[in-house]
């Protein structure tokens, strides 16, 4: 079997990344809360007495509770450099949304920021699109996107 499962957010104040993710993107809670620690734990991640907090949230147009965004803290948290969009690495999640513009305020009032501008493209097969880089209140990178239909450009010429 192979099936994409999660992905992980380690922030500094879970409860407040959580409660972002709720309230802007309406994810739901799986019941699957974390409060990990053990040697096992210590193993897996490297960490010596590594404690994890945190919980799997169901992604929007999702069924079954998968795929997740994990979002923990450990106890001990290590500082690093503000993440920007041309870093090696994760870069960011991404949401089809109805309004660009409306959830973007969305996330403004929550504690999350903008990055750049909103801009809108057209693509080759006819389609067009409005994009914006927002961030959530500890700075991970989010992707909004509306796409129109083929038929929607076309019937607006």
């Amino acid at each position: 079997m192979l099936r994409y499962v999660h992905t992980n957010i380690i922030a500094k104040d879970s409860k407040k990344v959580i409660g972002f993710y709720k309230e802007v993107f309406q994810c739901k809670s799986i019941g699957q809360t974390r409060d990990l620690k053990g040697e096992w734990l210590d193993r897996l991640t490297g960490v010596k007495n590594a404690h994890i907090i945190g919980e799997h949230l169901c992604l929007p147009g999702y069924k079954d509770g998968y795929p997740t965004l994990e979002i923990f803290s450990y106890d001990e948290m290590r500082v690093s450099i503000r993440k920007e969009i041309n870093q090696s690495g994760f870069a960011h999640l991404a949401f089809e949304v109805d309004n660009v513009k409306e959830m973007l305020q969305r996330i403004k009032d929550a504690g999350g920021g903008q990055i750049g501008e909103v801009v809108t493209t057209k693509f080759e097969d006819g389609r067009s699109a409005e994009f914006v880089y927002a961030t959530d209140p500890e700075g991970n990178i989010v992707e909004l996107q509306c796409w129109s239909k083929k038929s929607e450009y076309k019937a607006a010429k």
